[in-house]
């Protein structure tokens, strides 16, 4: 492989400096490229702060670059759900039967930031904060920028392009404008609901007011609030809610609106948030969609991965662990054919978009079982079981798990095999004499599958 080639990284996120840093340390001169200002400056600009869930796959790529102990030092382990249905008392769910399986709650911003700093450590890197990427020419690797602070315009190219510029990717859209060339499929489906982000502030003396290792659920059948848990002892609280109806958010229009369906809805949660009018009223609503397309790749020349090629809706979490992992593909793909790119951007995407297709499909099913199916009956046997299979045979996974847990795992196989062994539990679990049935016989039925 020849070193030191350049490459063109379109977006500073997650996904991008990820790229960078692992490029950078291959030898290859990267100059990376963000619209936004300098994340490290401060937390304005920072974009969507949402928490996310990082699990084994996403970590997978960090240790790649040497950042795993690193990145434990920002993290929150959460073992499993904390459910608490309306009228009930709140019940705890663990994500697996073994006590090893655990994902994260991490800060986007803290670790877009981490990312940052380690790639600008590397010579090989050059970062360049408020620049607009405003042309791409997908045959020659060129784009033309333009700088949003000295208002200059200018090119610039290099051996490949890169777009990690998420859902609204340049890369993306100049591909869509040669369809008939590329033969170019795009599809992009928003969900019925949005989301608005709430907090929870830590107690006075310092800590956590709810459980802290635990991912919570407030469902709700059609709306639901889930919380994950911050280094500081605060919770950020995502309200996944529709828009229309009599309670949309279309509909919660004043405080008096607001606080009656608080209080009908989540009173338990109320205790917690005295500020939450102001949060509601003052912080916006996030769209919720998922964007396939094929190809990824043109010419050799321009390539897009993470949400830039496979957007998907946050209800797995594994939007960002997703992203990582194309990193990880990615660079396995160099480590076979070197710096051939028209082979490296070929297979990429014939092993990944499968795949991307896949998480997006499980990301809208967990969508619904996290909203509707948590607090069922049927659904609260069938994850009991789940639990018990997982501790009787260590060689059972359960749909959860094998996305989760089984990083080696291709997505598109964790989804067949998972939707199968759901299938067969569900419909154990529906049967009134489901207690009767031995567990090395569902056991069986399991593995034949």
């Amino acid at each position: 492989m020849a070193a030191k080639k350049k490459i063109i990284i379109v977006g500073a996120g997650l996904c991008g400096s990820l790229l960078a840093l692992r490029m950078a340390q291959r030898g290859f001169e990267v100059v990376l490229y963000e619209k936004r200002d300098d994340l490290r400056k401060g937390i304005e600009g920072a974009g969507r702060s949402i928490n996310l869930a990082l699990s084994a796959r996403g970590l997978m790529a960090l240790d790649r670059v040497g950042l795993r102990k690193t990145i434990d030092q920002i993290c929150i382990p959460m073992k499993g759900r904390m459910i608490h249905p309306l009228g009930a008392e709140p019940f705890y769910s663990s994500y697996s039967g073994r006590e090893s399986d655990y994902i994260n709650s991490v800060s986007r911003t803290e670790l877009n930031i981490l990312l940052l700093k380690e790639a600008d450590f590397h010579d090989h890197v050059t970062l360049k904060f408020d620049t607009r990427v405003t042309e791409v020419n997908l045959e020659t690797a060129t784009i033309k920028v333009q700088d949003k602070v000295t208002g200059e315009n200018y090119e610039d190219s290099a051996a490949v392009v890169i777009g990690t510029d998420g859902a609204g990717s340049i890369v993306r859209k100049t591909m869509m404008s040669q369809t008939t060339k590329l033969l170019f499929n795009y599809s992009q489906n928003f969900l019925r609901h949005g989301y608005k982000e709430l907090s929870i502030l830590p107690e006075p003396e310092g800590g956590w007011k709810i459980e802290k290792h635990a991912l919570h659920i407030w469902p709700r059948g059609h709306f639901m609030i889930i919380a994950l848990p911050n280094l500081d002892g605060s919770f950020t609280l995502t309200m996944f809610h529709p828009y229309g109806s009599d309670i949309g958010f279309d509909a919660l229009d004043t405080k008096a609106k607001v606080q009656s369906f608080f209080e009908e809805y989540f009173p338990t949660l109320l205790p917690h948030v005295p500020h939450y009018l102001e949060e509601y009223f003052e912080n916006p609503v996030g769209t919720l969609g998922t964007i396939k397309c094929y190809p990824w790749q043109a010419y050799g020349k321009a390539l897009v991965m993470g949400d830039a090629s496979h957007a998907i809706v946050p209800f797995y979490g594994q939007g960002m662990n997703a992203a990582f992992e194309d990193v990880r593909v990615f660079d396995d793909l160099i480590e076979q054919y070197g710096a051939d790119w028209k082979k490296v951007f070929e297979n990429f995407q014939d092993s990944r978009a499968e795949n991307a297709e896949a998480i997006a499909d499980l990301a809208i099913d967990n969508f619904y079982e996290m909203r509707d199916k948590v607090d069922d009956e049927a659904f609260k046997r069938k994850r009991k079981l789940e639990m018990q299979l997982e501790q009787e045979y260590p060689d059972y996974y359960s749909k959860y798990s094998l996305v989760t847990f089984r990083p080696e795992l291709p997505y598109a196989e964790a989804k067949k095999k998972g939707r199968q062994q759901d299938a067969l539990l569900l419909d154990i679990c529906n049967k009134e004499d489901y207690m009767d049935v031995p567990l090395s016989v569902i056991y069986a039925k399991l593995k034949s599958l």
